[in-house]
């Protein structure tokens, strides 16, 4: 974890200290060494949240992004007493998740149905496949009426399997790796989780952007109300057009079913 309680406050782990963990009250003791950030562990093999995992540099710089008042956040379930930390709780509710590590799609599941309000960022070159997969899926991506805003009939050929049935947003931070689509600096992706017809929708982001709505609280509204829409109408498909002239691959390996994403039978 980044912080513990010292004397009540807040605080970074330092070499040779020790805290209170701010969700369960144990006693934790830094670590601080050469090869992994400074962070602060629970006395002996506790681990009072399953849902934590060890954190990275590409964590820690997504959450300085943030007040320390919104970081690392306890939440309980007054119904049935099961708590969890946060990454990050804004002032609105709105919860960030950042997700570095693979996560079995139960996991997920549990984690949206539990913090509800909120967007999922996704390091989205943790695997060596993952960014050479969606450079290659995203030349099938086909332009809205809608600056920014693409749909893609085979998402599965651009983003991990486990996020697809997502029920939140879920970003994809691919770092500094390309040029955007649509002249954006320092893009990232969404996909959305309603699904028009057989298309998922995406939209590119601005990284500054991104954080700008979240920290003033129009990311929910936002987001909400574009669901909304696309809902309501259908983006004008006659604007619709391929970004470049591709060959047809074969037909994905899932098929939308009733909503959600499943494997093809063979017969």
């Amino acid at each position: 974890m980044k912080f513990a309680l010292v004397d009540d406050i807040k605080t970074e782990a330092v070499k040779g200290a020790k805290g209170i963990c701010p969700s369960c009250g144990s006693e934790m003791i830094a670590r601080c060494g050469n090869f992994k950030i400074n962070h602060w562990a629970h006395k002996g093999r506790r681990k009072c949240d399953p849902w934590w995992e060890n954190e990275t540099i590409w964590h820690r710089s997504w959450k300085n992004n943030y007040p320390i008042e919104w970081q690392e956040i306890s939440l309980l379930d007054e119904k049935t007493g099961e708590k969890h930390i946060a990454d990050i709780q804004a002032n609105d509710g709105l919860v960030i998740e950042f997700q570095h590590s693979y996560i079995n799609p139960e996991e997920r599941f549990s984690r949206e149905k539990f913090y509800k309000k909120m967007v999922w960022v996704v390091d989205g070159t943790r695997l060596k496949k993952d960014y050479p997969r969606f450079m290659k899926g995203k030349s099938d991506f086909i332009t809205t009426n809608k600056p920014g805003i693409f749909k893609v009939d085979f998402p599965d050929e651009c983003f991990p399997y486990a996020w697809l049935e997502s029920s939140v947003p879920v970003v994809f931070d691919f770092g500094k790796l390309f040029e955007s689509i649509s002249g954006i600096s320092n893009p990232m992706y969404c996909l959305f989780p309603k699904h028009e017809n057989y298309y998922a929708l995406i939209a590119e982001i601005n990284r500054k952007t991104f954080i700008k709505t979240t920290l003033n609280g129009e990311w929910l509204s936002r987001t909400e109300e574009f669901l909304k829409q696309s809902k309501k109408t259908k983006l004008n498909r006659t604007f619709i057009q391929p970004i470049e002239n591709t060959i047809r691959r074969k037909p994905s390996k899932y098929v939308l079913e009733r909503g959600k994403w499943k494997k093809r039978r063979r017969f």
